[in-house]
């Protein structure tokens, strides 16, 4: 399992307890990240961090998942069992703040209203934030096709930061 981190303290439902166990914040972030170990592919949560810019403060936005793909470039990969609006505006801002970058979502639910009040799901907005996304809980086979295994080197030497 990844290094223990403790952001959050571990009280809730027993899958939160048990993510909260092994450093994750949700029990959909400790599956995938168990899809992830079963695989030939590195695990590396929360290991970057990206700059944005929320109108008159900067801000950073660290994604749940990375991985370099082939070319070289990062992908990103964001877990959401809930996606309040806080957390869509926010990624809103990053989108904005950097424009090209690979963030895409893995829902626990995509059908889910955005709120009580509105018939947008959460994959209704992902699509209008023109991101990819998913709710089978898992990260496709298609999208970690497109990454290096461990000890694989990309074909370049290109970075999203750079």
């Amino acid at each position: 399992m990844a290094k223990q981190k403790n952001h959050w303290h571990s009280a809730g439902s027993k899958t939160r307890v048990e993510a909260y166990k092994y450093g994750y914040k949700s029990g959909l972030e400790l599956t995938v990240s168990k899809q992830i170990e079963d695989t030939e592919y590195e695990l590396k949560y929360e290991t970057e961090i990206i700059h944005y810019i929320v109108p008159e403060r900067k801000a950073k936005y660290t994604p749940d998942f990375v991985f370099t793909k082939t070319n070289g470039s990062l992908m990103f990969i964001e877990t959401k069992g809930r996606w309040t609006a806080i957390d869509r505006l926010k990624m809103k801002h990053v989108l904005a703040s950097n424009p090209g970058v690979d963030i895409r979502l893995v829902f626990q639910n995509p059908n889910q209203k955005i709120s009580k009040a509105s018939a947008t799901t959460y994959r209704l907005y992902a699509e209008k934030l023109g991101i990819k996304h998913v709710g089978a809980k898992v990260i496709p086979s298609e999208w970690m096709a497109e990454c290096i295994k461990k000890g694989e080197e990309p074909k370049q030497s290109l970075n999203f930061f750079n």
